[in-house]
């Protein structure tokens, strides 16, 4: 049974995103999806042959939690890296396309552009073709970063930290976001990587899957008691306000500093995709703590909204309507909808 809410004031805290002004730092991918259909086995090695029907560009990472919050009606700017190459120039044009700022996008002539190419067949992802260099960002990237973040500090509610182990979030850059929000009422909040817990200490929250709690933390999750153990562990360790760790079809668990604990059943009717699904909950839980909720109704938000997308084949967002008719319902309607 779904942990109870009240569909009013969350719908009202929905209508209040359009006034929340985020900040998203971290790794720039590119997402190419590549459509087709599979009818015969290769004879050059027992691969599939998949023909080709359409193919589609969409901004990943840290792009696709911007994609998130201006889909949820939010304001959002992002600060990343990108290469100077022809995917550099495309993740540039689809952030005008969503009208948001590029000013935050830094270009290291020695990186590719990160690039991810899925093959998709029959609904069903066939390969994975990554093309990125993963080595820590050049220092002057890192300060040209940090002083777009300080430009914009009197105008946002929140950081988002997107990170995806490409380089982007370093200790400098940690260390000087957390320097410049200091003393201010901003939010900083972090979408995991786990090797890189060490950077995460003194954030306002994080949302890392039970996979990532159970490394980051060292406990080996297989119930309640150990995975009430990893979410505190996590708390204390990181001296963090919240630690949101989401576990698929088991819906997810909030852990607050005051010792409160909340468990949140899955909505979703069925799985068909979890790609982007954590870019969509750390988006939407932020966006809710900055338009007011408690953490338990942002949570609750965030789940919803997780139902949504996980029902869909491909990355997806959650348009505002969308995720309000889920709220009233009860239930996330699923579509097929896939990117165009």
């Amino acid at each position: 049974m779904l942990t109870s809410y009240d569909a009013e004031i969350l719908c009202e805290g929905v209508d209040r995103f359009e006034r929340c002004r985020i900040l998203v730092v971290g790794d720039v991918i590119v997402d190419e999806f590549i459509w087709g259909r599979v009818d015969r086995i290769s004879p050059e090695a027992p691969v599939p042959v998949v023909e080709v029907d359409r193919e589609s560009l969409m901004l990943g990472g840290a792009g696709n939690v911007v994609h998130n919050i201006i889909a949820l009606g939010g304001q959002v700017s992002l600060c990343g890296v990108i290469g100077n190459d022809a995917m550099g120039r495309e993740s540039v044009r689809m952030l005008r396309k969503m009208n948001s700022p590029t000013r935050g996008l830094v270009v290291e002539d020695r990186r590719p552009t990160t690039m991810k190419t899925r093959v998709v067949a029959h609904s069903q992802q066939v390969v994975r073709v990554d093309r990125e260099e993963c080595r820590p960002l050049d220092e002057d990237s890192v300060e040209q970063i940090l002083a777009n973040v300080n430009d914009q500090l009197t105008s946002i509610e929140a950081i988002v930290v997107a990170d995806y182990g490409k380089g982007v979030v370093t200790q400098s850059l940690m260390d000087g976001i957390r320097s410049l929000t200091d003393g201010t009422p901003i939010l900083l909040a972090v979408d995991p990587k786990v090797q890189n817990l060490t950077l995460y200490r003194g954030v306002t929250l994080i949302t890392p899957n039970v996979h990532e709690a159970q490394v980051m933390s060292g406990v080996n999750i297989v119930g309640e008691k150990s995975l009430d153990q990893a979410g505190k562990d996590l708390l204390r360790e990181l001296d963090c306000q919240m630690v949101l760790i989401t576990q698929g079809e088991k819906g997810m668990t909030l852990f607050e500093r005051n010792d409160q604990t909340t468990q949140i059943p899955t909505v979703a009717r069925q799985v068909f995709d979890v790609s982007g699904a954590g870019d969509t909950v750390i988006s939407t839980f932020t966006l809710a703590l900055a338009a007011g909720l408690a953490p338990k109704q942002a949570a609750i938000l965030a789940n919803f909204a997780a139902g949504i997308v996980v029902g869909e084949v491909g990355t997806a967002t959650v348009p505002v309507s969308r995720l309000k008719e889920a709220l009233l319902d009860g239930v996330p309607r699923r579509t097929m909808r896939t990117p165009q």
